[in-house]
């Protein structure tokens, strides 16, 4: 089974650059999975965004800290049960963490968590995911983990909790691919980050003069979302269908007019 999953969609520009992406090569995938939780003007998703990338081809769209900056989405996210936050927020939060979606004939599961280091404060991620995974894996063996947070330790360490149990951990939010994706001996693949869909000569996909401003003078700023060097990052990934192990990984990363 083929996934394409896309990294953090930044605003207008990386919702542009993912839309060309799917209209050209959606059919070389059985499931996609994108993290939509930037694409609203680079903070959190809207109904009409998530509509939009549902109808293009996205099967899940997982979110992160930035899952409630667009108060419109509170009742949708329990309403669209593929439209998923971290798992570790609070039960009373709106929504689920984990979506099961059955697509010709198999069953996935998409569980997404968010780290605690460096991140706002969250319930322990890992004893969220062992929570649910005895009933997920009641229903089927392919399981992949959207881990959305900054440190690349709290990333590696759930990988390798997770080995042989899951079929793929990824990072999301830092909005730069790393170049550590490999598949751990348990048979699950592994990578720290996915990277940005958006505009890359700017800073994590915003306007870069805004950004330096602020390192410079700690003023609070209005940022607006960069439309430079537009690319999409994300990983491709093969899961053998009958065991859920993974079979490889591979990194996309590639430039607007690339596409």
């Amino acid at each position: 089974m083929k996934f394409l999953i896309i990294g953090d969609v930044v605003g207008r520009p990386g919702r542009n650059t993912l839309f060309k992406y799917l209209e050209k090569r959606r059919q070389n995938y059985d499931f996609i999975i994108v993290n939509g939780e930037n694409s609203a003007g680079g903070f959190g998703i809207n109904v009409k965004i998530a509509k939009e990338m549902f109808e293009r081809g996205a099967d899940v769209i997982t979110l992160g800290n930035h899952s409630w900056d667009k108060r419109e989405i509170y009742s949708y996210i329990n309403e669209q049960k593929n439209l998923i936050r971290p798992i570790n927020f609070t039960k009373e939060a709106p929504g689920n963490g984990y979506t099961i979606v059955e697509k010709n004939g198999i069953k996935v599961a998409v569980i997404n968590a968010q780290c605690k280091v460096f991140m706002p404060p969250i319930a322990c991620p890992f004893l969220a995911v062992e929570e649910v995974l005895p009933k997920i894996k009641e229903e089927t063996d392919i399981i992949v983990l959207d881990f959305h947070g900054e440190a690349t330790s709290e990333k590696q360490a759930m990988g390798w909790n997770l080995t042989g149990r899951v079929s793929a951990v990824y990072g999301t939010h830092t909005h730069t691919q790393t170049a550590d994706e490999r598949i751990l001996p348990g048979g699950t693949a592994y990578i720290s980050d996915i990277g940005m869909t958006g505009g890359h000569d700017g800073i994590l996909g915003m306007n870069r003069r805004e950004s330096i401003q602020r390192f410079k003078d700690g003023m609070p700023t209005r940022y607006s979302v960069c439309e430079e060097n537009l690319r999409i990052n994300g990983i491709e990934l093969e899961v053998n269908e009958k065991t859920g192990k993974a079979v490889s990984i591979k990194r996309v990363n590639m430039g607007y007019d690339e596409i």
